[in-house]
């Protein structure tokens, strides 16, 4: 292994002394967290460096993400009818006929920000009775498709071979998901589905304060030779993450694209809606869209990472289950209340600030 620089030996030991005051990972929201300790520029969660083997705790300091736009008076109004709506919510609907209502839970609730029902919103076009409708469905999907019934135990078969890693941030501080369909290591059933949705969401709970979206990297290496996901298999993704994850998707970065894969993408087009089909890029140089310092060298960048699963996948769930316990906590201290700002469960301070926009003007 090389020698370690300077600043990777103050990496590797401030990200010692992060872990140690916090128990192995903090409980607070890293990324703020990070920022009061100094700790350094690319620093992982175990202090690994060459090889990188756990992700990073925050995004790089050329990272930038963007100021939410302001909404006007008419957005505000429909936002102000959406959240009413959604606070009164005492149940959400069974999708099974003659079934009764499941009641609401604080894993609901919580997951009912502010910036969730203008995601809604803005996926309905500002339809305040539609993003509703769709919000109660995918309250019912979280349910029904049992996602906190999907452990990391129940996982970690499918990702045994890192088929699939999170690590780094682009451009954007947007958390990156790396899929790697050469490493694929199970066989094709409704697990791989499960996986890829969990991973998500693990993605999602590495979201930096004032950031709401994620970066996905497909690498279409050799190993994948002429085999592609099933056409059902790609139309069930598209659907879930559509319909389930509006606004979710930043960018989708997909590299090495065989002759198949380009066929595979030709028949799910007309399934991909034009606001998502915008951001796919292929086969362009990453080192533009993430910074190197956290890009992986498998896909242009100057990290050196070596998945080991049995360092890698505890590690991760670890720091995603402590974000999300920070999360609840912080949630619980300000009432308990639908439509409390993501920003400020993820670690940013809770500030009234100037949102609406008449004439041009915020007030």
């Amino acid at each position: 292994m090389a020698a370690m620089t300077e600043s990777q030996q103050t990496s590797t030991a401030e990200a010692a002394q992060f872990n140690k005051a916090n128990g192995s990972i903090a409980i607070e929201d890293l990324h703020t967290s990070a920022a009061k300790l100094s700790i350094a520029e690319n620093a992982t969660v175990d202090g690994s460096t060459d090889p990188v083997k756990t992700p990073f705790i925050k995004p790089s300091s050329t990272s930038k993400i963007p100021h939410a736009p302001s909404l006007t008076s008419d957005q505000s109004s429909k936002y102000e009818k959406l959240l009413t709506t959604a606070t009164s919510w005492t149940t959400k609907p069974s999708s099974t006929p003659n079934t009764p209502a499941i009641p609401i839970t604080d894993s609901d609730r919580i997951w009912l920000t502010r910036e969730c029902l203008l995601r809604y919103l803005r996926a309905t076009k500002w339809n305040v009775q539609d993003a509703a409708s769709r919000l109660q469905a995918t309250l019912t999907w979280r349910h029904e498709y049992g996602l906190e019934n999907h452990t990391l135990e129940y996982i970690s078969p499918e990702n045994a071979t890192g088929k699939q890693v999170i690590q780094g941030y682009d451009i954007a501080g947007r958390p990156c998901l790396y899929l790697n369909p050469g490493k694929q290591n199970t066989e094709r059933s409704n697990k791989q589905v499960e996986h890829l949705v969990f991973m998500l969401e693990r993605t999602l709970d590495l979201m930096p304060a004032g950031q709401e979206m994620l970066a996905l990297l497909i690498n279409f290496d050799k190993k994948m030779g002429g085999d592609r996901p099933p056409l059902w298999q790609g139309k069930q993704v598209l659907n879930i993450l559509q319909s389930h994850y509006p606004e979710r998707l930043g960018r989708s970065l997909v590299i090495n694209i065989p002759w198949v894969v380009w066929t595979f993408f030709k028949l799910i087009n007309p399934f991909i809606d034009p606001a998502t089909r915008e951001k796919l890029k292929f086969d362009q140089d990453l080192r533009q869209f993430v910074p190197p310092s956290q890009l992986l060298k498998t896909h242009g960048g100057d990290v050196n990472f070596v998945y080991d699963h049995d360092v890698y996948w505890p590690a991760l769930n670890e720091l995603a289950a402590k974000k999300r316990a920070m999360m609840m906590e912080r949630w619980e201290q300000a009432g308990k209340k639908v439509g409390e700002s993501e920003y400020y469960l993820r670690g940013g301070e809770k500030k009234v600030k100037s949102e609406v926009v008449e004439n041009g003007h915020e007030r």
